[in-house]
C-alpha cells in the first residue's frame, strides 16, 4: 500500500502517500538546524526544534489549503473529487473528470496560486503584529518564512508548465482561442516539458557551481515536472481513446472461474500454479460471486490455507468489482482503480460474460494505435 487514509476535511478524503514522508523530515530538518539558527540566531536549540516541528506542520497545512481550494471550485463545477492526496511533492485533487469548459479550467486552477497569495499575506500580518506588539523572535521567524514560501509557492505555481496550475491556466487559455481541448493539453504539456528542461539545466549549473544540494533539488523537481507532464498528457490520449469503448469491447470472454467452496491450498495447487493469471472470478452456476488474486492468498498465513476457502478470502462482487458491458471504459477505468485490484468482473442480468484488466486496456490501446498508423 503506497498511501493510507489521514481524514476528511469538508468531504474531502486526505490520504497521504509514503514518500510524503521523505519530504516531511528533509523540510523539518532543514527548517530546524539550517533556517531558523542562520536567520534566527540567539535562540535555544529547543525553541529550533519547536519553530521546525511547527513550521514544517503549517506548511503542509498550507499546501493543504492550496489544494482544497481547488477541490472546492471543482466541486461547486459539479466535478466530483474523491480526495486529495499528499506526497513527495506537495499535493493533488483527485477528480473523476476533467472541467468541461476553458473557464471552468481557469477558475480551479487559478484559486491555487491565489489561496497562497492570500496565506502568505495572512502569515506576513501575524509576524507584523507579532513584532509590533512585541512578541517572540519564534513566532515572528516562523510566520515570515511562511509568509516567503507561500509567496514562492504561488509564482512558481503560476509558471506556465503543465501540470503546474500556470501550465493549466494556459490551457485554459489555449483552448478557449482554439476551441481544440486536446491541442490545448499538448501544448501545455510541451511547455511543462520545456520548463521542466530549464529547471535541470538551471540546477546542474548551480551544482557544478557549488551550491550541490540547491542544485540537485531543481533537477529533481525538473526530473519529476517533465515525467508528470508527459504523464498527463499520456493520460489525455487515454482517455479520449476510451471514450467511445465499451466493456464488451476489451474484456476477455468466458474466463475461467473458481468455486467459492475451493480451499485455498486447492486454488493454489490446482489453478494459481497452473495457469498464468494472478486472478480468478469466484462464480456457482454462471452467476459471479466475487474476484480471488494472488495476493489475497499471500494474505492468508500458510497454515490456513488448507482450512479456510476462497469464500473466506475473495472480493465480493458488491464491492465493486463487477461493470455492465456497455459502461463506458474510461469509466471502468475508474472503477478499477477503485476496487483496487487492476480487474472488474462484466456481468449481464447477473451472469458472468467476461473480464478486463490493466492488460487487456493497455493491449487494446495498443492496437488502436497501431491500426490508426
Amino acid at each position: 500500500m503506497r498511501d493510507f487514509r489521514l481524514g476528511s476535511i469538508l468531504g474531502f478524503e486526505i490520504r497521504i502517500d509514503i514518500s510524503w514522508f521523505i519530504i516531511f523530515f528533509l523540510i523539518l530538518w532543514t527548517f530546524t538546524f539550517a533556517v531558523f539558527p542562520v536567520n534566527f540566531p540567539g535562540l535555544s536549540m529547543m525553541a529550533y526544534i519547536a519553530m521546525g516541528v511547527i513550521g514544517t506542520l503549517l506548511f503542509f497545512a498550507s499546501l493543504l489549503a492550496h489544494e482544497i481550494s481547488h477541490s472546492l471550485v471543482a466541486r461547486a463545477k459539479d466535478i466530483p473529487v474523491e480526495g486529495i492526496t499528499l506526497f513527495i511533492f506537495g499535493g493533488m485533487s483527485r477528480t473523476r473528470m476533467e472541467a468541461e469548459t476553458a473557464g471552468d479550467e481557469f477558475q480551479i486552477a487559478g484559486v491555487g496560486p491565489l489561496t497562497s497569495l492570500v496565506l502568505g499575506g495572512l502569515f506576513w500580518a501575524v509576524a507584523w503584529v507579532s513584532f509590533r506588539a512585541g512578541g517572540s523572535m519564534a513566532i515572528i521567524g516562523v510566520a515570515q518564512y511562511l509568509a516567503l514560501l507561500n509567496v514562492l509557492l504561488a509564482v512558481f505555481n503560476l509558471l506556465p508548465g503543465f501540470p503546474l496550475d500556470g501550465g493549466r491556466i494556459f490551457r485554459a487559455a489555449v483552448w478557449k482561442y482554439s476551441g481544440d481541448y486536446t491541442k490545448a493539453t499538448r501544448w501545455a504539456s510541451n511547455a511543462g516539458k520545456g520548463l521542466a528542461y530549464l529547471l535541470i539545466g538551471f540546477g546542474l549549473f548551480s551544482a557544478f557551481s557549488g551550491n550541490i544540494v540547491g542544485g540537485l533539488w531543481l533537477v529533481f523537481i525538473g526530473w519529476f515536472l517533465r515525467n508528470a507532464a508527459v504523464a498527463s498528457y499520456q493520460q489525455h490520449l487515454l482517455q479520449q481513446v476510451l471514450t467511445e469503448v465499451r466493456a464488451e469491447d476489451a474484456m476477455t470472454r468466458d474466463p475461467e472461474t473458481v468455486r467459492p467452496e475451493l480451499t485455498l491450498q486447492e486454488l493454489v495447487d490446482e489453478h494459481f500454479m497452473r495457469r498464468r493469471f494472478d486472478a480468478f472470478p469466484v462464480a456457482r452456476n454462471g452467476q459471479p460471486l466475487g474476484l480471488i488474486t494472488l495476493e489475497q492468498v499471500r494474505e492468508v498465513p500458510r497454515e490456513e490455507w488448507p482450512t479456510r476457502t476462497v469464500g473466506d478470502a475473495m472480493s465480493p462482487a458488491e464491492d465493486g468489482v463487477t461493470v455492465r458491458p456497455d459502461e463506458r471504459m474510461s469509466d471502468v477505468l475508474q472503477k478499477m482503480e477503485g476496487a483496487g485490484h487492476g480487474r472488474v468482473l462484466v456481468t449481464r442480468d447477473g451472469h458472468l460474460e467476461g473480464i478486463i484488466t490493466t492488460a487487456d486496456v493497455m493491449g487494446w490501446v495498443k492496437r488502436a494505435r497501431e491500426l490508426e498508423g
